[in-house]
């Protein structure tokens, strides 16, 4: 699995690098996409307007055949002999009559041998009661095809009959009395396969097909491979009024249909292709394609995995180093063979760590030795003024003769000057500290105990192991009384509060004391957050900057107004990435 070192992927040189990779290679493998589709595209449309083309040229010879017959069935239809027949039959001969009738079925025959769409030429002669074909002669009265093609709607609309599933021309000679029905319906049948032949020669592949369509009936004309698979969805798209090239699937294949409309005839002819026959021709240069694709995926992979071995790999671990000595591991070192760049910045790094190990140890002896001279000096200032106050309690607890709280208060006493004498550690744990502050504020309760009340809260079990500076608590609760509570003529009120979250411990100390304003309290925050070097040092700054030396910058003591109304002091412990020195197990 890949690692990026950096804050986010997209800072990483190893994520840059592949980004420039991808930059210089991607528009070839775009370019080499975009002529495929282009050649693709221009090889369809190419077909496509060969084919349609083909199919305008068909029609066209098509209407030229069609508008022939048409001519040819207007002179039977105005024949002479074929009009005296129908019209004077009953006053002519018998031998008139066969020589006739001969003479009108060998012009038929004429008439169909002169076109190869034509698969016979009828004529229903209803004054004689007879038929005559091109194939069959003289022949009975056909009274249900003289009915359909002599019927009322004849010419409207379309130029072709269709009866018993073939396309018909038909013409019909009316009679000489309104009303009555035509003397005779001439009826050219057309050669169903025939068409067939003529729309197989419309298909460029083997898998392609061609059906004729006549427009007013719907009738459907396939080529001989009888492809009638696509017919349904080619019905849906005329009735669209669309008669340009489209595209439609079936059964998963797509289908490029190409298709030509003359309106004359009420015809139009489509031809269908399979897009793999469209495809075939570029079949090599697809192949190609899909080797350059993978050679460039090929070589885009050997280079990541070079890039990742020779680059990413030893800047990691470089990084890695860095990150252990921001959380003060200075004692592991690089051990490496490597002769290039990052063999040199490896032993250069390894270097540093001795100087840095060096510096730090010489500025952590001086930090030490500036804390516990703090530390003296702070109990110096505590013990005078502190003992003057217990004797003064004594005193007063021996004239009333209260043996008890006598016994109380001097074990008490001792407890704390135990703790704040004993100089084996600079460091304690929470919980002692805060047992050391209860003992003294308990013993301020004995002197204060009718105008001064004090609110001490329990301490957490996740807080009791945190190892902290001797004294922090205490001189901040002697601060509260000796600054603001004895002072005081109204009661007066301490509270003391522990809790952690998020890896932050915070204990606060405030009293209902009304002397100091909003801007007091202001100066004195700036006064404790300010880095000077100066030899004078209150409780509060010697406090804050313990923590700040043992804890860090956004540890400290923050000041601010108090619910109560007076000064509210939140002692702050950033404990995240200190678990090896802040919590004692």
């Amino acid at each position: 699995m890949i690692k990026f070192p950096a804050q986010s992927w997209r800072s990483s040189i190893f994520a840059r690098l592949v980004v420039t990779y991808l930059i210089f290679v991607l528009p070839l493998i775009l370019l080499g996409t975009y002529l495929y589709n282009w050649s693709y595209d221009n090889a369809s449309q190419e077909i496509s307007s060969s084919t349609e083309r083909r199919l305008a040229r068909y029609l066209e010879e098509l209407n030229r055949e069609m508008e022939w017959m048409e001519l040819q069935q207007f002179d039977i239809v105005e024949d002479r002999k074929l009009n005296r027949l129908a019209i004077l039959w009953n006053m002519m001969d018998q031998v008139d009559r066969r020589e006739t009738l001969n003479y009108l079925a060998e012009r038929l025959a004429t008439f169909k041998n002169s076109s190869v769409y034509i698969k016979n030429v009828h004529v229903h002669i209803r004054t004689i009661g007879k038929s005559v074909s091109a194939t069959y002669g003289i022949d009975d009265y056909n009274s249900d095809s003289y009915n359909y093609f002599s019927s009322g709607d004849q010419g409207k609309g379309t130029r072709f009959r269709i009866k018993d599933g073939g396309m018909n021309l038909s013409a019909v000679k009316q009679a000489g009395k309104k009303g009555e029905a035509p003397l005779f319906a001439v009826q050219v049948e057309l050669d169903t396969e025939q068409f067939q032949h003529a729309l197989t020669q419309l298909n460029l592949y083997s898998d392609s097909g061609s059906f004729l369509m006549e427009e007013k009936t719907g009738l459907i004309i396939t080529d001989l491979s009888q492809h009638d698979f696509i017919l349904s969805e080619y019905r849906d798209h005329i009735a669209k009024k669309d008669y340009g090239a489209f595209q439609v699937k079936v059964d998963g294949i797509r289908y490029y249909v190409s298709q030509s409309r003359m309106e004359p005839l009420g015809l139009s002819v489509a031809t269908y292709l399979p897009e793999e026959s469209v495809k075939r021709p570029l079949s090599k240069f697809y192949h190609w394609a899909w080797l350059f694709a993978i050679t460039s995926f090929v070589a885009i992979s050997a280079f990541l995995y070079s890039s990742y071995k020779l680059i990413h790999i030893p800047l990691l671990l470089l990084v890695k180093r860095f990150k252990k000595m921001e959380t003060g591991v200075l004692d592991i070192p690089i051990v490496h063979e490597r002769k290039d760049e990052f063999g040199f910045l490896y032993t250069r790094f390894n270097q540093m760590l001795e100087k840095l190990q060096l510096l730090i140890d010489r500025d952590f002896k001086q930090t030490m030795m500036t804390q516990r001279a703090e530390l003296k000096q702070l109990q110096s200032q505590i013990n005078p003024h502190f003992l003057y106050n217990s004797f003064f309690i004594l005193n007063s607890l021996a004239r009333t003769g209260d043996t008890e709280r006598i016994e109380q208060f001097t074990n008490m006493l001792g407890e704390y000057f135990r703790f704040i004498t004993r100089n084996e550690t600079d460091q304690v744990r929470l919980e002692e500290e805060a047992s050391h502050s209860r003992i003294y504020t308990e013993i301020q309760k004995l002197r204060f105990s009718r105008r001064i009340q004090a609110d001490f809260g329990d301490l957490p079990m996740t807080m009791e192991r945190i190892r902290v500076p001797r004294l922090i608590i205490q001189p901040i609760i002697e601060n509260a009384y000796e600054h603001s509570l004895e002072k005081m003529t109204d009661p007066g009120m301490l509270r003391v509060r522990f809790g952690i979250k998020e890896q932050i411990a915070e204990i606060s100390v405030e009293d209902n004391g009304h002397e100091l304003e909003d801007h007091h309290i202001e100066a004195l925050q700036r006064r404790i957050l300010e880095k000077s070097d100066s030899d004078e040092m209150t409780g509060l700054i010697n406090i804050h900057r313990r923590l700040v030396l043992t804890y860090g910058e956004e540890s400290g003591l923050f000041l601010t107004r108090s619910e109560l109304s007076g000064l509210k002091v939140t002692i702050r412990i950033h404990l995240e990435g200190r678990e090896d020195g802040c919590i004692d197990f």
